[in-house]
């Protein structure tokens, strides 16, 4: 699953739209739209998305002996 598709699935749980995350953002509804075609997020732009959505965004490996990095 892309991140494309985690923040569509978060939006929804939110009942918030793309355009209004787009603005949140400071970015024209296009641009973000364009974005999320692209499928291309720093870390640091899916914790800015986590945090105007009321969320924590979590990126780690986790191994199968219980290691998280």
């Amino acid at each position: 699953m892309g991140n494309s598709q985690k923040i569509r699935m978060a939006l929804a749980y939110k009942g918030m739209s793309e355009s209004e995350l787009a603005k949140a953002l400071g970015k024209t509804p296009q641009a973000f739209n364009q974005r999320m075609k692209t499928d291309k997020f720093s870390t640091e732009d899916l914790s800015k998305i986590a945090e105007i959505m009321g969320a924590s965004y979590i990126s780690q490996f986790s191994f199968p002996d219980g290691t998280k990095i």
